[in-house]
C-alpha cells in the first residue's frame, strides 16, 4: 500500500507541465539517436549533461529527461535494424533476425509495430515490478558474485543453438569467432598486448560499431549488389502498418515471458539488455519453435526481444538507484550525472530522496507512453523506405554505415576493418553461418574473462568455486539442457520446419 501511495505522489511530480515536457524531449531525443548506429544513448546523455548544468534543472527534472533518451533509444534502434538489418547496439542484433526477414518479405510495417507494442508492453510490466520489488530485487542482485557471472554467461552461449539454423556446429564456431575478437586488445591483467600483431589501433580492441556494421549492414549491401538487376527498385512492398487483432494474440504471452525474462536479467548489474534478448528469443524459440518460423520472419521473433530489451533498460535502474552499480556503459554515464546533480545513488535513496525515486519511476511510465504516441504513427513514414529505388537504397545504406563508423572514432582504419568485416559477413552468410553469436561474443567475452580471472582469484585456483552456489548450479544445468535440447528433440522425432 505504502509503494502505491508513493507511485501516486511520484505521478504527482512527473505530470508537471515541465517534467512532462522534459520527458517527451528525452523519448523523441532517444528515438532519433537510436536510429543512427555509432552515436548511441551514451553520446547523446553526455553532451545533454553539462546543458542541464548550465539550466539549472533540478535533479529529478534533469534525471528525467537523460533516462527518456535511455529507454527510448532503446526503440530507435529497431527502426534501422528491422528497415535495414543496421543494428546500433548488440541488444538489437536478435530483432534483426526476424525483423529484417520480415521486412524482406514485405512486412517491415507490422514488424515496426510490433516492435513499439513490445517496447511499450516490456517497459509497463518492468516499471511496475521497479515499483513493487526494487528493494527485493537489489538485494538478490547482490548474490551474483564472480562464479554466478560466469556461469551465466556460458547459459548465454549454450543458449545460441536456437541461431543454428540446425546446426550447433556452426553456432558454436560462431560463438568462438565471437570470443576471438573479445580477447584481441590490451590483456586486462598484465596490459601485455593480445593478437595485436604489432598494430596501435587494435590496442584498445575490436569496436563493436565497427564489427556490428560490417557483419550486417556492409554484408547486407553485398548480397543486396548481388540480388540486384539494372538499379530496380526494391522487390517488396510494405503492404499494411499494422498488426492484426490475431497477430496481437498469439504475441501475447511471448511479450509476457520476453518482459519478465528482461527485467530480471536487466536487474543484474553487467547483463542488460544484450543478454536479456538473446535468452527471451531462444527461450520463445524452444516453446514456439516446432509451430513457428522463427529466423524467416516469425513475429513472435520480434516481440520477444523487444519486450525484453525494454525490460532490461528499467530493471537496470534497480542496481543503478539502489546500489550505486552501473550495469552498462549508458547507466554508468547516468551514474556520473546523478553525482553532479548531488544525487548519491544506494540503499538509502527511497528513503531520503523518495520524490526524485518514485518521480523518476512514473515518468518512465509516462515516457512509455509518449514513445506509443509517437512512434506507432510513424511506422507507414519509416517502412515508405522501401519503396526507394535499389539504385539509391543501397548507396544510401552503405553510406550510413561509413559515416556512422567514422563518427564514432575519426579513424580510417576503421572504416577498412568495418569493410573486412562486411566481406567476413557475406561469406558467413553464404556459408550458413549465424552472424547473430560472434556479437554476443564480442560483447560478452570481456564479461565473461573478467568474471572467471575473479573467481580463480578469490578460490585461490581452485575450479570447484564454479559450482559452490545453488544459483551457479542452476545456470550450469540450464546450460548442459540447452546443448542437449536440439538432439533430444531430433531424437524424438520431431518434425524441423
Amino acid at each position: 500500500m505504502d509503494a502505491l501511495t508513493h507511485l501516486i505522489s511520484g505521478f504527482a511530480i512527473a505530470l508537471q507541465p515541465l517534467n512532462l515536457g522534459l520527458a517527451f524531449v528525452g523519448v523523441f531525443v532517444g528515438t532519433f539517436v537510436g536510429m543512427l548506429p555509432g552515436i548511441g544513448p551514451i553520446n547523446a546523455i553526455a553532451i545533454l549533461i553539462p546543458v542541464t548544468f548550465a539550466a539549472g534543472l533540478p535533479p529529478e527534472s534533469a534525471l528525467i529527461l537523460l533516462t527518456g533518451i535511455y529507454y527510448g533509444s532503446q526503440y530507435g534502434n529497431s527502426i534501422s535494424t528491422i528497415l535495414l538489418n543496421v543494428p546500433g547496439t548488440a541488444s538489437a542484433v536478435v530483432t534483426a533476425i526476424d525483423g529484417h526477414a520480415m521486412t524482406k518479405a514485405g512486412r517491415g510495417g507490422p514488424a515496426l509495430a510490433m516492435s513499439a507494442i513490445a517496447s511499450f508492453f516490456g517497459g509497463t510490466v518492468s516499471i511496475f515490478a521497479l515499483v513493487l520489488f526494487a528493494p527485493v530485487l537489489a538485494g538478490w542482485a547482490i548474490r551474483f558474485g564472480p562464479a554466478e557471472y560466469f556461469a551465466l554467461m556460458v547459459f548465454a552461449f549454450s543458449a545460441l543453438s536456437s541461431f543454428s539454423g540446425g546446426s550447433l556446429m556452426r553456432g558454436l564456431a560462431a560463438t568462438a569467432f565471437g570470443l576471438f575478437l573479445a580477447t584481441v586488445g590490451l590483456d586486462p591483467n598484465s596490459a601485455i598486448p593480445r593478437f595485436t600483431f604489432g598494430s596501435l589501433q587494435l590496442l584498445d580492441g575490436m569496436d563493436f560499431v565497427v564489427v556490428t556494421i560490417g557483419l550486417f549492414a556492409v554484408s547486407e549491401v553485398i548480397q543486396l549488389l548481388e540480388d540486384t538487376e539494372g538499379g530496380q527498385a526494391a522487390a517488396v512492398g510494405y503492404g499494411r502498418v499494422m498488426i492484426s487483432a490475431k497477430e496481437f494474440a498469439e504475441t501475447g504471452w511471448t511479450m509476457v515471458r520476453g518482459s519478465v525474462i528482461g527485467f530480471l536479467v536487466g536487474v543484474l548489474p553487467g547483463a542488460g539488455g544484450t543478454i536479456a534478448s538473446f535468452l527471451a528469443y531462444s527461450t520463445e524459440e524452444r516453446i514456439n519453435g516446432a509451430n513457428g518460423t522463427f529466423g524467416e520472419g516469425d513475429i513472435r521473433g520480434v516481440a520477444a526481444p523487444e519486450a525484453a530489451n525494454n525490460a532490461a533498460a528499467n530493471g537496470a535502474m534497480i542496481p543503478l538507484l539502489t546500489l550505486g552499480v552501473p550495469g552498462s556503459g549508458t547507466t554508468a554515464v547516468l551514474l556520473g550525472a546523478m553525482l553532479g546533480l548531488g544525487v548519491t545513488p544506494g540503499p538509502l535513496l527511497i528513503t531520503e530522496q523518495p520524490d526524485l525515486f518514485w518521480g523518476l519511476a512514473a515518468s518512465m511510465y509516462i515516457g512509455n507512453i509518449f514513445l506509443l504516441m509517437l512512434n506507432l504513427p510513424l511506422v507507414g513514414f519509416f517502412v515508405k523506405a522501401l519503396t526507394l529505388p535499389r539504385w539509391f537504397l543501397i548507396p544510401g545504406v552503405a553510406a550510413l554505415a561509413f559515416v556512422a563508423v567514422y563518427a564514432v572514432n575519426g579513424s580510417s582504419f576503421d572504416l577498412v576493418m568495418m569493410t573486412g568485416f562486411g566481406v567476413v559477413g557475406y561469406l558467413m552468410r553464404k556459408f550458413s553461418f549465424p552472424l547473430a553469436p560472434v556479437i554476443l561474443g564480442l560483447v560478452l567475452g570481456p564479461l565473461m574473462e573478467k568474471s572467471l580471472r575473479r573467481a580463480m582469484a578469490l578460490s585461490g585456483g581452485d575450479w570447484r568455486i564454479l559450482f559452490d552456489s545453488p544459483i551457479a548450479i542452476t545456470l550450469w544445468v540450464l546450460a548442459l539442457a540447452s546443448l542437449l535440447a536440439p538432439a533430444l528433440i531430433a531424437r524424438k522425432g520431431v518434425p524441423a520446419e
